[in-house]
C-alpha cells in the first residue's frame, strides 16, 4: 500500500465526529475568508483608515476572543460537555456577520469584528479539545491535520466566490469598492449558517476515560512542557501579526483586488493540500521537527516579504506561505494534546489560544506602527513589519531546537 493510499484510508476511518466538525469548520471558513481577507482592503481604500488603526483593530478583534478562550475551555472541562459550547460560539459569529453589510465607520466595523471573534473565542477550545477526544493518540496528527485542510479548503472556495463577485463587480481595480464589499457580506451568509447547522446535527459528545474533575483554575497544573511550549510559540507570535499586513503589502506592490483574491485563494490551496500529509507525517517524525521548519520556512518567507519590490514576487511568497501554515499550524494544536492530561485539554487550549490572542494585539500594533513610521523614523516603512517577523521567527525555531527537547517525553521531543 502507498503512502497516498495509506493516508486515504486513515481518512475513510476518521471517525464522525472529526467528519462533523471538519465539515463546521469548511462552511465558516467559507463565510470568513470571503469578507475578512478583503476587510483591511475596505477599511484602507473605502474609509480611509491608516495602517497602525487597522493593526490595532485586527490585534483587539483576537485579543477580545482570549479571555473566553480560556473560559470556554475550563468550562468545557468542568461541565464535560464540549459540543454545546462551540455550537453557540459558531452561532455568534454567524450572527453578527450580517452587520457588516450596514457598517459605514470604522469603529463600526471593529465592533462587529470584535463580536464575530467573541464567537471564535467561545468555540475554539471546545472544538479542538472535541477533535482530541474523539480520536486516538496514533491519529492525532492526522485529526488536526484533516480539520485544518477541510478549514481551508472552505477559505479556497470563499475566496472564489468572493474573486468571482469582484470580478464581475469591478474587473480588474486596485482599489475595492464599498457596494461589492457589501454584495460579498451577503454571499457570506449561507455557509455560516450551514456551518452551525452541521454541528448541531452531526456532532456528539464524547465521554472521556477519564473521569473529569473540576478543574482548578490554575495555569500550573497544566505542567512545565506545556509552559515551556507555550513561552516558545509567544516568542514566535509576537512576530506574526495579522495577515491583513500581507494583503496591505500586496496591494502597496500594486497587485490589483482580484490578484489579491487569487493570491489567497492559491495559498489556501497549498496549505489545505499540505495539512493532512503534515498532520500524519508528524504522529511518524514527531511535532517538533515539523514545527521548527514550519517557523524556518515562515522566517524565509517574511524575509522575502521585506525585500519584494514587485507585486509578483509578493504574490509568489503568499502562495509558498501556505507551506509554513500546512507543516506547522495544526501539528502545533496536536502537540497540545500531548503535553498535558487528557481531563484538562479544553483548558490547555483555552489557554494556548488565549496567549496566542493576547499577543496577536502587540503584534498586529507594532506592526501597523512599524509600517505607519515611514515617514517618522529611518529604516521603518511597509518593510520593517515583515523583517521583524522573520526575526522573531528564527529566535522561537532556536529556542524549540535548543530548549524543548529538556522538558519532553522522547515521544514527543522528536
Amino acid at each position: 500500500m502507498t503512502e497516498k493510499t495509506g493516508i486515504r484510508e486513515k481518512i475513510k476511518n476518521l471517525p464522525r465526529n472529526l467528519w462533523a466538525v471538519s465539515l463546521t469548520s469548511f462552511f465558516m471558513d467559507i463565510s470568513s475568508e470571503m469578507v475578512i481577507n478583503i476587510l483591511p482592503l475596505f477599511l484602507s481604500n473605502v474609509l480611509g483608515v491608516k495602517t497602525n488603526i487597522i493593526g490595532v483593530i485586527e490585534g483587539v478583534a483576537e485579543a477580545t476572543a482570549s479571555l473566553l478562550k480560556v473560559f470556554s475551555g475550563w468550562l468545557s472541562d468542568k461541565l464535560k460537555s464540549r459540543k454545546w459550547l462551540a455550537v453557540a460560539g459558531y452561532g455568534i459569529s454567524a450572527l453578527a456577520k450580517p452587520f457588516f453589510y450596514i457598517a459605514n465607520s470604522w469603529s463600526m466595523i471593529a465592533g462587529v469584528r470584535w463580536a464575530d471573534r467573541v464567537g471564535k473565542g467561545i468555540r475554539t477550545a471546545p472544538r479542538d479539545a472535541l477533535v482530541a477526544d474523539s480520536i486516538d493518540e496514533e491519529r492525532r496528527g492526522l485529526a488536526f491535520g484533516f480539520h485544518r485542510a477541510a478549514d481551508t479548503g472552505g477559505a479556497v472556495l470563499g475566496l472564489l466566490i468572493a474573486l468571482g463577485v469582484v470580478w464581475a463587480a469591478q474587473t480588474n481595480s486596485v482599489q475595492l469598492g464599498a457596494s461589492t464589499f457589501r454584495t460579498v457580506v451577503l454571499f457570506s451568509l449561507i455557509p455560516a449558517f450551514l456551518a452551525v447547522l452541521s454541528l448541531v446535527l452531526g456532532a456528539e459528545e464524547v465521554e472521556v476515560n477519564k473521569e473529569r474533575e473540576l478543574p482548578k483554575f490554575k495555569i500550573r497544573s497544566l505542567g512545565k512542557p506545556f509552559m515551556i511550549f507555550l513561552l516558545i510559540v509567544g516568542v514566535f507570535d509576537l512576530g506574526n501579526s495579522s495577515d491583513a499586513f500581507l494583503v496591505l503589502r500586496a496591494q502597496e506592490r500594486g497587485v490589483s483586488v482580484i490578484g489579491i483574491l487569487a493570491m489567497l485563494a492559491v495559498f489556501n490551496l497549498v496549505y489545505s493540500l499540505i495539512s493532512t500529509p503534515a498532520g500524519s507525517l508528524s504522529d511518524r517524525v514527531g511535532r517538533r521537527r515539523l514545527i521548527i521548519g514550519g517557523w524556518l520556512v515562515y522566517a524565509l518567507i517574511y524575509l522575502g516579504f521585506g525585500l519584494a519590490q514587485t507585486g509578483w514576487q509578493v504574490w509568489v511568497l503568499y502562495v509558498i506561505y501556505g507551506f509554513y501554515y500546512g507543516m506547522a499550524y495544526g501539528t502545533a494544536k496536536a502537540m497540545v494534546a500531548d503535553l498535558v492530561p487528557e481531563e484538562l485539554r479544553g483548558t490547555a487550549y483555552g489557554t494556548y489560544n488565549a496567549v496566542l490572542g493576547v499577543l496577536d494585539l502587540p503584534a498586529s500594533v507594532i506592526a501597523g506602527f512599524l509600517w505607519q513610521g515611514a515617514g517618522n523614523w529611518q529604516g521603518f516603512g511597509p518593510s520593517a513589519p515583515f523583517l521583524f517577523g522573520a526575526g522573531m521567527a528564527l529566535i522561537a525555531a532556536i529556542l524549540m531546537l535548543v530548549w524543548m527537547p529538556k522538558v519532553v517525553s522522547p515521544a514527543v521531543q522528536s
